[in-house]
């Protein structure tokens, strides 16, 4: 299928071969259709086949499927890289398949096994090879999806599961250079206690759209939620992690449930540790947010975000950002690690061999 984008077209065959025709200086953040992607199929209570890699289209399923009944379904979120050396890296993908083996867990679904999950991720990025960008122009996202898809008309377990994989270059998230604009909402939640708000779960993301709007609407970049339980601690954005830092300390809220434990805020609360920062999983008030010398966004699709600042009713608190911020240093040391621009002494990265297959 033809990009989205207007397609730029190579000089040399040579380029033509090692790239898709997309103008990748203009990559944002929305679908750019690739070559292919790879689907797997099992029974209740069986194992994943093997797989195979299909050309990127629409898909056949039962009106009667639990995915588009009760929203029996989860996604992941990751991304390659290409490096200077032209080798193509993807970014700790045992962590985005244990995440989807616990929430597959609490969703009463058969998950592909980590093996399965990173091989099959291995092999749509190299069928797509050449929708990686180039170093620097952007990231191959790559999203994995589990779903109900047999057909059963009560609530119960799907009868069959489907694993799909699918990619798009990618941009930047958010367009904006300085930092973000975040809306405090007191009157909506993202999760509660006992719920879904600690896995991938497709449900949790419908329902923050309303707040998210509103606050686009209104000027703001993000929507930041309270949790439900007593509103006077602050939780996630639409789809990231949040941190403060005062003085010395980075604290970011603990997920104990109600807040996805994100691959990319595990690793920045490892490298802060890492430049001598004490990081503290905890509850964060929105009186200790409004006091923070300094805060940022974590995610696979945000990397790292300092935020400029934040609104809670008519109180507006401006926070520190730019080259002086440790958000700034954080997204350095991560991305350098993610585009080989250092050595990966953490055993993060996964190469894309291309003799694969």
């Amino acid at each position: 299928m033809a990009p989205s984008s207007s397609p730029l077209r190579s000089t040399t065959s040579e380029t033509d071969e090692k790239y898709a025709n997309v103008k990748w200086e203009e990559l944002g953040f929305a679908l750019t259709p690739v070559d292919y992607m790879y689907v797997a199929k099992c029974k209740q209570g069986e194992s994943f086949s093997q797989g195979k890699i299909v050309p990127y289209g629409d898909i056949s399923i039962s009106p009667c499927s639990p995915i588009l009944n009760y929203g029996q379904g989860l996604f992941e979120g990751l991304k390659a890289y290409r490096t200077e050396d032209d080798r193509i890296r993807i970014f700790r993908p045992d962590q985005n398949a244990l995440r989807m083996q616990t929430g597959a867990e609490r969703l009463c679904m058969t998950p592909p096994s980590l093996e399965h999950f990173v091989e099959a991720v291995k092999q749509t990025v190299l069928a797509n090879k050449k929708w990686v960008p180039p170093p620097g122009k952007g990231t191959l996202y790559i999203r994995p999806l589990l779903i109900g898809s047999g057909v059963i008309l009560g609530v119960a377990p799907a009868p069959e599961y489907t694993f799909l994989i699918y990619a798009s270059p990618v941009g930047d998230y958010h367009k904006v250079s300085s930092g973000l604009n975040l809306k405090v909402d007191h009157t909506s939640h993202r999760a509660h206690s006992g719920g879904t708000g600690g896995v991938k779960s497709c449900t949790n993301y419908s329902p923050v759209v309303k707040s998210l709007f509103e606050a686009k609407s209104a000027g703001f970049s993000d929507v930041l939620f309270l949790d439900a339980a007593t509103g006077r601690n602050i939780e996630e954005l639409t789809a990231c992690n949040i941190f403060i830092l005062k003085g010395n300390i980075v604290s970011t809220p603990p997920t104990s449930g109600t807040i996805l434990p994100g691959v990319t805020r595990r690793s920045i609360s490892e490298l802060a540790r890492d430049i001598g920062y004490q990081v503290e999983e905890r509850d964060v008030s929105v009186d200790e947010l409004l006091e923070a010398e300094e805060v940022f966004c974590t995610g696979t699709a945000v990397v790292v975000k300092a935020v400029e600042t934040v609104t809670f009713h008519d109180k507006k608190v401006k926070y520190r950002t730019g080259e002086a911020a440790l958000s700034t240093k954080l997204h350095s040391m991560l991305t350098n690690i993610q585009m080989g621009v250092v050595e990966d002494k953490k055993g993060w990265m996964v190469e894309i061999d291309s003799c694969q297959g």
